[in-house]
């Protein structure tokens, strides 16, 4: 027994949750009535849920706390970066749903659950997003509205500029406090990971994710396409060197645990950590990095116009580039504001499908479609969202160092 725990501490965080991943497996395929199981997945993910909210609000707060009055950060330039990464995602889905167009096997009622749910059009994203900007604090943070946490953090971070050293103190030792226990919670990302594993195995086989491996494919590929492809080219064009290194770093660091834990509010403490041990000035991002979070969302915007393009191939409609590319603006803005609809990028597939003339009904079995391949889906699209708040983060300060030199 002795043995057995020295060898599972020496692992990495990342070996322990491939460890995880197999248990999980094995377990949902050998035992699946064993349901207790999947009550790890459902405690890991509540833990997540519970202290990600609250995480973005005390580091956003305390950060600007901190800034001073004509102080000079990047942050405009991380911006413009997240907007322009987060529109060449849905671009390059576009492209790549037309070049290998995927049909899907729609089964009446797939998502009918959540169809209440899912905007109805533009203006309903736009709506839900001002309400949520106004929503009651206390009630953002308890429902993770974070389009709402964010927006008070900003005020109350303002608020306190003036505050004494002593308020900012209390609240910076709460920030580091709440750094501390997400750290804790994603060291249990391994039993977590088995328990949510064994849930989809259990519950669905393996024969589900092979019955949809042409849409994974394709959803993976047109990642992959920008987290190697477009995201570096962009840092090129602003850094005007190899980005390669600061892209496979990003990666790696911050990817990988991402993928596993699922969200991104969860892995700001991993970005922060990265972002400090890549030298960046910490006025930008302390901002940055919980922004990030919550408005670039490259994989929402590949997620959003796949599952629609490839809904209109399903049902024959014939969609020309212009209205393409009218599609990959909207999910490009749908995606930004994500994190303001309940559900995600998957309940924003219906309004993307309204430019087409798609029922909601048929729509929503599209979401339920987008559910049932969730497990791997939601991994990468974590994987490059999160990512990519450290490397454009990075690109705009190394662009600025390179005006400086």
């Amino acid at each position: 027994m002795k043995q057995t725990l020295a060898m599972w501490q020496r692992l990495s965080l990342i070996q322990r949750i491939i460890v995880g991943v197999f248990v999980g497996l094995i377990l949902g395929l050998l035992l699946p009535k064993w349901s207790v199981i999947g009550l790890f997945g459902t405690v890991f993910v509540g833990a997540l849920k519970g202290v990600a909210p609250v995480l973005v609000f005390v580091l956003v707060a305390y950060a600007l706390c901190q800034t001073r009055e004509g102080q000079q950060t990047n942050m405009k330039t991380v911006i413009v970066l997240y907007l322009v990464g987060t529109f060449s995602a849905a671009l390059v889905a576009v492209v790549a749903s037309f070049l290998f167009p995927v049909r899907l096997i729609l089964s009446e009622g797939g998502g009918a659950k959540v169809a209440s749910q899912a905007p109805h059009g533009i203006a309903d994203v736009f709506q839900t997003f001002l309400t949520n900007i106004v929503d009651n604090p206390i009630n953002a943070i308890a429902t993770a509205n974070y389009i709402g946490v964010l927006a008070w953090a900003v005020l109350f971070g303002l608020a306190l500029r003036k505050a004494s050293d002593s308020v900012k103190d209390l609240l910076g030792n709460l920030s580091d406090a709440t750094s501390q226990v997400v750290q804790w919670v994603i060291n249990c990302a391994p039993f977590g990971i088995m328990g949510l594993v064994y849930t989809t195995v259990a519950d669905n086989g393996l024969g589900v994710l092979g019955h949809y491996g042409q849409l994974l494919l394709l959803l993976i590929g047109t990642m992959a396409v920008v987290a190697l492809v477009v995201n570096p080219l962009i840092a090129f064009v602003m850094m005007r060197k190899n980005p390669y290194p600061l892209v496979f770093r990003c990666l790696k660091e911050s990817g990988l645990t991402a993928f596993f834990t699922r969200s991104s509010a969860a892995n700001i403490p991993v970005n922060m950590k990265l972002c400090e041990d890549l030298g960046l000035d910490k006025d930008t991002y302390s901002v940055s990095i919980p922004l990030g979070a919550t408005i670039n969302m490259a994989g929402a915007a590949i997620t959003i116009t796949v599952l629609t393009l490839a809904a209109t191939n399903t049902l024959g409609i014939t969609v020309d580039f212009p209205t393409a590319f009218l599609l990959s603006v909207v999910a490009a803005l749908s995606a930004c504001g994500a994190s303001g609809v309940a559900g995600g990028s998957l309940l924003l597939v219906p309004l993307a499908c309204s430019l087409f003339g798609i029922s909601n009904d048929l729509a929503i079995e599209v979401v339920g479609v987008g559910f049932i391949i969730g497990v791997i889906q939601d991994s990468c699209e974590t994987a490059i969202n999160s990512s990519t708040d450290v490397l454009f983060t990075a690109v705009a300060e190394k662009s600025a160092w390179k005006k400086k030199a």
